[in-house]
């Protein structure tokens, strides 16, 4: 009798039935949109967009990682002294000496930094110096106790004059592995001036002759691929190792002046610059501890030395670690 009544009644209750489940239907699809769409992005432009995100992110966080020890600086940079710091410490982090730090920041003693201050950390070893007029390079290397060849070739230095390399009254110069007068050092003394071996003498297989004898002024560095050694102008230049000559002269008037090169065959090429006279000529073949030049002056110089570059397969690498 209840399944005939519900029978006949069947298409009464069918419409509004149909018309409720779909309102449901409809309701559940409008609050589970947003979380469907965060869970499958749609479009090719906008999926990239959410993928690529974290990557860019990932990346930014590495560059700071690595941005002392792997990036060129070029200017002054300030550094919060954290807990446990030591003026040592941070000297190595940024290899510069203790003493840039100790000078660059007026510190009393090696243990005067504290957790929270900034410290002044200069892109090399040595000094910055404010010119005041009259002054030359010539008179702030004297007054630091070093080389003016060193703020020459240091790249972030500017000049009113690239030719005579004046000055303003007012700039700054960086003085690279200059000392602050009347003052006892905090870290050893790496003397770059010492004497060299006599040229010519014949090393151990693998390595140079000395192309010159005189007084290392310069060493290797990222903005200085070579080495300086310093002796009376026009002193006998000698091929380091027998090759053939690939340039002599001055072909480009650049920063080198006359120079030789020679390639050894065997990977090595080595570059003697400044050079006051080139005695040898291209494609010509030289011995070891024949002489290729006399030492001079010329290109972007500031007295006279020998400028000696070693390149190993294309790649500059240190001429101190191959004159034994």
């Amino acid at each position: 009798m209840v399944t005939q009544l519900l029978y006949r009644q069947r298409g009464r209750f069918a419409g509004p039935f149909v018309h409720t489940a779909m309102g449901g239907l409809v309701a559940m699809a409008i609050t589970l949109a947003p979380v469907l769409a965060s869970s499958f992005p749609s479009g090719g432009d906008n999926r990239v967009d959410a993928y690529s995100g974290p990557q860019v992110l990932d990346a930014q966080i590495e560059e700071i990682g690595t941005e002392v020890s792997q990036k060129v600086r070029d200017q002054v940079l300030e550094y919060t002294v954290k807990p446990g710091d030591t003026v040592s410490q941070i000297a190595d982090k940024f290899d510069v000496s203790v003493d840039t730090i100790r000078w660059e920041n007026n510190l009393a003693s090696l243990g005067s930094i504290k957790p929270g201050q900034v410290l002044r950390i200069l892109p090399v070893s040595g000094v910055r110096h404010k010119v005041v007029r009259g002054e030359t390079i010539y008179s702030i290397a004297k007054k630091y106790n070093t080389n003016p060849q060193g703020m020459v070739d240091f790249p972030f230095n500017n000049y009113t004059d690239n030719e005579t390399f004046a000055l303003a009254a007012g700039q700054e110069l960086i003085v690279p592995d200059g000392e602050k007068p009347s003052e006892v050092r905090w870290s050893p003394v790496t003397n770059l001036a010492r004497s060299t071996p006599n040229a010519g003498v014949v090393s151990a297989a693998g390595s140079f002759v000395w192309p010159i004898g005189g007084r290392i002024t310069q060493r290797f560095t990222w903005y200085h691929r070579g080495m300086d050694i310093a002796t009376a102008l026009g002193t006998p230049v000698l091929a380091a190792d027998a090759g053939r000559v690939t340039v002599a002269g001055w072909p480009d008037n650049g920063g080198y002046g006359n120079r030789v090169e020679i390639n050894h065959g065997n990977g090595y090429v080595t570059l003697y610059a400044h050079l006051s006279k080139v005695s040898v000529v291209v494609g010509q073949t030289v011995n070891r501890g024949d002489v290729i030049g006399l030492e001079g002056s010329t290109g972007r110089s500031t007295g006279p030395h020998l400028h000696f570059e070693v390149k190993l397969n294309g790649v500059h690498v240190n001429p101190a670690n191959y004159l034994k």
